[in-house]
């Protein structure tokens, strides 16, 4: 069997021939082309005329071990009567690219599952082309349609660069993906979201999931008024926590001895847990709080109490425990539980629509928890742009057919 016969198996290109191979170091170099005899236009698809035939130039496939194959082709400029002049089209490779469809595929897939340190070593390239390789692959395998028939979304910020900066994530509860990110957490983020989504689409939004940020409240009531807008539990009971630290930190430093001092020390893990999560030695020390300091321990019963509302599932009790639990903490003495009070009054129908409907944040945030790990695993991004495209890659419904190898006794 001739050798240009062998490449042309193992490249397995439709609508390539391979001409010549030649052995160059530590190189394979294909001379590849087309078979169809006149060029085609990368941007319609058209048959075009010659414009004129350039020097050859070069591109990365998959490696034969520690083999480097390039395929080079004389790629001619072709002039389109719609778009103008550009270098053909050629079926082994997207337009611009200095890599073969495979190679990308490979590359994008390995993105998907591994660290960028692992990727470059195996793919023998530096991270700035991996991720130029994604972008590539985000804007030709991306769903077009995936905004299309929204009716409950997510909505939900991911920061990076050490809290410096933030993306805002829309996410499908219909289809468990996310269809949508923009750089910042402001309402003008968000705003470009309905402007990408348009009013008719928008009109058919039910519902939204989302924590208490007023930007993000103020632009679904702006473009979406219809929807109704439901508050995550788990933003709630983060709340709820965040009042019982502050109590326990200002008795603290309120204690009028080193030994009442002592007896609040190691309890923050006591108060913040569910009662059955607790081990024994928790159990303990929430035992000996409840005798030397009555205000942290009426923190965690405020705490425990609104907990207990919000996983009840009948809307019409858990509005009268909601309003009873409101009393109780506004009457309680303690600062935090007194302005938790006054919060949880204030958005009362967001939280009942969350017992209502039992929708939440916890898709959007199980994606959000997916992509705080794309980005340690890619040592942070220096752009939004970037995390943009990586998060699309692994968590926008993206189906990647990387040239892998069949299990042994596959077909």
């Amino acid at each position: 069997m001739r050798i240009t016969t062998v490449f042309g198996r193992l490249l397995d290109v439709i609508s390539m021939s391979v001409k010549d191979v030649v052995l160059d170091g530590k190189e394979v170099v294909v001379d590849v082309k087309p078979r169809w005899r006149r060029p085609r236009c990368p941007e319609c698809g058209k048959v075009g005329t010659i414009h004129e035939t350039r020097e050859p130039r070069f591109w990365r496939d998959l490696a034969f071990g520690k083999t480097v194959t390039m395929l080079r082709y004389a790629a001619r400029r072709v002039a389109c009567e719609d778009c103008g002049v550009h270098v053909e089209a050629v079926p082994w490779a997207a337009p611009k690219s200095r890599f073969t469809r495979r190679m990308e595929e490979l590359v994008a897939y390995l993105a998907q599952q591994m660290s960028k340190t692992a990727v470059c070593k195996l793919a023998g390239i530096d991270w700035r082309t991996v991720g130029t390789i994604v972008e590539r692959i985000i804007s030709e395998k991306l769903d077009p349609t995936r905004l299309d028939d929204l009716t409950v979304i997510g909505v939900d910020e991911l920061s990076f660069r050490r809290h410096h900066n933030y993306v805002t994530v829309v996410v499908d509860h219909v289809h468990q993906r996310i269809v949508w990110v923009g750089e910042g957490k402001s309402s003008d983020t968000l705003g470009e979201f309905f402007k990408a989504l348009g009013p008719a689409r928008s009109k058919q939004l039910t519902h939204v999931t989302m924590d208490l940020s007023a930007a993000y409240r103020s632009s679904v009531t702006k473009h979406a008024p219809q929807a109704e807008l439901v508050f995550d539990r788990f933003h709630i009971q983060r709340l709820a926590s965040d009042a019982v630290d502050a109590v326990r930190r200002d008795e603290m430093r309120s204690a009028a001895s080193t030994d009442d001092a002592k007896a609040l020390k190691g309890t923050r893990w006591a108060l913040l847990k569910s009662p059955w999560n607790l081990n024994a030695m928790e159990n303990a020390k929430l035992a000996d709080l409840q005798r030397a300091n009555q205000r942290i321990f009426r923190a965690y019963l405020l705490k425990e109490g609104l907990a207990d509302v919000l996983r009840r599932r009948q809307p019409a009790v858990a509005a009268r425990h909601l309003t009873r639990w409101c009393n109780w903490a506004s009457r309680s003495r303690l600062k935090p539980f007194v302005k938790l009070s006054r919060t949880v009054k204030r958005f009362s129908a967001g939280i009942l629509a969350y017992i209502r409907t039992g929708l939440s944040n916890g898709p959007t945030e199980g994606l959000n928890n997916k992509t705080r790990l794309i980005t340690r695993r890619a040592y942070g991004f220096h752009s939004a742009h970037a995390l943009i495209a990586m998060i699309f890659l692994c968590c926008g419904g993206i189906t990647l057919s990387p040239p892998l190898p069949s299990p042994t006794g596959s077909p």
